[in-house]
């Protein structure tokens, strides 16, 4: 079964269960597939769709910070709820020892050796865990890599 199939079968379950939340937003999402195939104008494939839904995961995880910092525990809670219903469609993430280890085969493929090589590192390495890891959290722990990269010849 492919992901989408899985949203669409996922998506008649929470209707014939009114499941209002659940409804709401697998159907927003649908719509977000939609746009992206008008954009690229072919059927997505499951790299696409991840990239989608990694994207919905994003705005979500934002909301929740902005919710967090205005006090609204009530639209934090319906954030995240969201959010972990978005997580089942995404693969598992990767833990921080695995994605260091990867960074760490990054940088002596790349030969990067100082932080002005951020860039480079985050080149090669992107496509090997896109939808696996926050990029934030890639880009932080590239950047205090080559950063002791420097100080630690």
């Amino acid at each position: 079964m492919t992901l989408l199939e899985k949203i669409n079968s996922d998506l008649i379950k929470a209707l014939k269960e009114g499941d209002k939340a659940k409804t709401t937003l697998l159907r927003g999402l649908k719509s977000d597939i939609k746009y992206k195939e008008i954009e690229l104008g072919r059927d997505l494939k499951d790299e696409d769709l991840i990239e989608v839904l990694g994207r919905a995961a994003k705005k979500h995880k934002e909301s929740i910070e902005q919710f967090e910092s205005g006090n609204r525990p009530d639209l934090v809670e319906k954030e995240s709820n969201e959010l972990e219903i978005i997580r089942q469609y995404l693969p598992k993430q990767l833990s921080e020892a695995d994605l260091r280890g990867l960074i760490d085969a990054a940088i002596e493929e790349t030969g990067a050796d100082s932080p002005s090589k951020l860039g480079l590192v985050m080149k090669s390495l992107m496509p090997k865990i896109k939808g696996k890891a926050d990029g934030k959290m890639v880009n932080r722990l590239v950047s205090e890599r080559l950063s002791g990269a420097r100080e630690n010849p």
